[in-house]
């Protein structure tokens, strides 16, 4: 299935909670917390946290623990609010992360 973008990764803001988009990118980095990949995807607008939950959906969490820095990726997600106390003021889209549904690498 070949995703088409909904959105840019700095466009992303916490008025988008609950909405499923679309994003591609680069993969700037990736982080493996025992059953838990955390990707940050980045285009020229900005980056954004993927989350990649094993319990969830164990299939898609292991293809995502395969990933490396400067992958070309799609993916299809929904967007959250970052718990109390997590979110990144360093990041413009520090307050949100997406929980993603699907995973395409595109290179």
């Amino acid at each position: 299935m070949r995703l088409k973008r909904t959105h840019y990764c700095g466009q992303l803001n916490a008025s988008l909670e609950g909405k499923e988009v679309a994003l591609c990118g680069w993969v700037d980095r990736w982080r493996d917390h025992g059953g838990v990949v955390f990707i940050d995807l980045r285009d020229r607008y900005g980056t954004t946290q993927l989350i990649f939950d094993s319990t969830k959906n164990k299939e898609l969490a292991l293809q995502a623990s395969r990933i490396k820095s400067e992958f070309v990726i799609s993916i299809l997600g929904t967007v959250f609010l970052r718990a109390s106390g997590m979110h990144n003021p360093n990041m413009k889209t520090g307050e949100i992360e997406i929980h993603v549904d699907h995973l395409e690498i595109l290179s």
